[in-house]
């Protein structure tokens, strides 16, 4: 595989395309608006700077890996030639499935159709094409070129050759793949996110505050970063979603997501993306600030 093609310029997507390019892929970067692809692109550029910074990469070794990305905003310009596409759109169900449908329509039939969801079904998302042996989930980490770890998530559907094609293409970028089976939330999320759900709990019903309940699953359980901070960072609502994935997935109330998870989205508290959540980011502040109002 050459051709590399990314949809969705946020902050996955760029990380993505950052990854394949900096390996040396030709990577067709796609998004609906030129401010988003501006943005995303912005955002890369920044963090190519910061590795050489840090002495990980050079001016040059930088200016190939941005030569390597182009942006599109018509996703049928940007497959035509591609090898694998890697969808990193929003955690929706039905944007995804759309999404789908039009790769699948529009790429080459060689072409392995892959996603980024960290939640949902592949069977249901390979339903949307008429190729599900050539569709895969491809779950990278966030900050994507840091991260080692890849979920590879086989569909029903997904055959063997593109299991292989995949994994084999995740060691190429020097990740470590790690087969999964198509269950919601996969391996991650399925653990990951009820910790932070019950963190969320335990804050709603005023065991301890923000800055103690972090304080102490770093310092006891020697997370690197505590729950709700993490939270923040991931975004309120990508955590939201992945609960509800996982509640309707298993109906089991063990994943109901937390009131106070289920408020603070609806007011637009997401974390780090909106300026607020468990913590204040306003002005590059980091200090506790989260509304009574909010709390039982």
């Amino acid at each position: 595989m050459k051709n590399i093609v990314v949809i969705g310029a946020g902050t996955m997507g760029n990380g993505i395309a950052h990854t394949f390019a900096q390996t040396g892929f030709k990577v067709n970067l796609v998004d609906i608006s030129q401010d988003a692809l501006h943005k995303g692109m912005k955002t890369l550029s920044a963090n190519l700077d910061r590795m050489i910074a840090k002495g990980q990469l050079s001016e040059k070794e930088k200016m190939d890996t941005l030569s390597n990305i182009k942006t599109f905003t018509h996703l049928e310009d940007a497959v035509k030639e591609a090898d694998l596409i890697v969808e990193a759109a929003t955690e929706n169900l039905i944007l995804k499935l759309k999404i789908f449908e039009q790769m699948d329509a529009t790429a080459p039939q060689h072409c392995i159709l892959a996603s980024n969801t960290s939640s949902i079904s592949i069977t249901h998302i390979a339903s949307a094409t008429t190729r599900p042996d050539k569709v895969i989930g491809m779950h990278f980490m966030n900050p994507v070129p840091i991260m080692k770890l890849v979920e590879i998530i086989k569909g029903y559907s997904t055959s063997e050759d593109t299991f292989k094609a995949v994994y084999q293409l995740s060691q190429t970028l020097k990740k470590i793949p790690v087969l999964v089976n198509d269950y919601p939330g996969f391996v991650a999320n399925r653990i990951l996110m009820p910790m932070i759900n019950e963190a969320i709990y335990t804050l709603y019903e005023g065991v301890a505050g923000v800055s103690e309940i972090d304080t102490v699953m770093k310092l006891g359980m020697a997370h690197p970063m505590g729950p709700l901070q993490l939270a923040d960072f991931i975004g309120l609502d990508v955590c939201l979603s992945i609960m509800n994935v996982l509640y309707e997935g298993f109906k089991n109330s063990k994943y109901a997501p937390c009131p106070l998870l289920v408020n603070m989205v609806t007011a637009k508290k997401l974390g780090i993306k909106s300026g607020e959540g468990f913590y204040d980011y306003h002005e590059s502040k980091k200090a506790e600030k989260i509304s009574q109002q909010f709390i039982r």
